[in-house]
């Protein structure tokens, strides 16, 4: 596939994932920066965690809203969901087993974390869309899935004014049939963010893989 986004593009920080006792992937929104979602981190527990966070291609992983039939984001798409598993091979070709790579996005990449997860169902350490849902219209064929277990958040203000909740809500129903250990959080109001709730439940999660201080 000749790439529009790259696995090289990556801003990592953390623990070597060759000594890591963990990793996440950080997925950022549309018009932000690796940079940007990098300082999730700062909120998160880290010791021995290793944070991989690749940037898109002029700020955009795909160019269209996400809701829009499939083909219209094409081949951005196809590139962007190509990067998340480049990188997610690399961390297991580096000795961390599936169940310790967590995957979590904001927005236009919470969107893409929940599409590569159900994509290529496995068991993660955990996959979260912060403002998120599944990619393409709703009557979109999805196979059966079986993410064996993996922690699933997904999150959203109910009256984001970029992801609609119908949206969220179906992706909700699709991914408690696909093997989910699922959570959701339908925040009141319009706020397009990262709301504390979301960063407790990372923390939950991380806390059980960090290194004791």
């Amino acid at each position: 596939m000749n790439l529009i986004h790259s696995a090289s593009d990556t801003l990592r920080s953390g623990s070597p994932p060759s000594s890591a006792r963990g990793a996440v992937i950080l997925l950022h929104g549309r018009g932000a920066s690796a940079r940007d979602i990098a300082g999730l981190a700062d909120w998160l527990p880290s010791g021995g965690i290793a944070f991989a966070a690749p940037d898109a291609r002029q700020g955009t992983w795909y160019p269209h809203r996400f809701f829009v039939p499939l083909e219209d984001n094409e081949p951005s798409l196809s590139s962007a969901l190509e990067v998340v598993g480049q990188v997610a091979d690399g961390l297991h070709a580096a000795g961390l087993p599936w169940d310790r790579i967590g995957i979590a996005g904001f927005s236009q990449g919470g969107c893409l974390a929940l599409e590569y997860a159900l994509r290529h169902p496995r068991r993660y350490g955990f996959v979260a869309g912060l403002s998120g849902a599944l990619i393409g219209p709703m009557d979109t064929p999805r196979p059966p899935a079986d993410l064996q277990g993996t922690p699933v958040l997904v999150a959203c203000a109910e009256h984001d004014p970029h992801i609609p909740l119908p949206f969220v809500r179906h992706s909700i129903q699709v991914l408690e049939k696909s093997g989910t250990d699922l959570q959701t959080c339908l925040f009141p109001g319009g706020d397009h963010t990262v709301f504390q709730e979301e960063i407790d439940w990372l923390r939950a999660r991380l806390s059980r893989w960090v290194a004791p201080s």
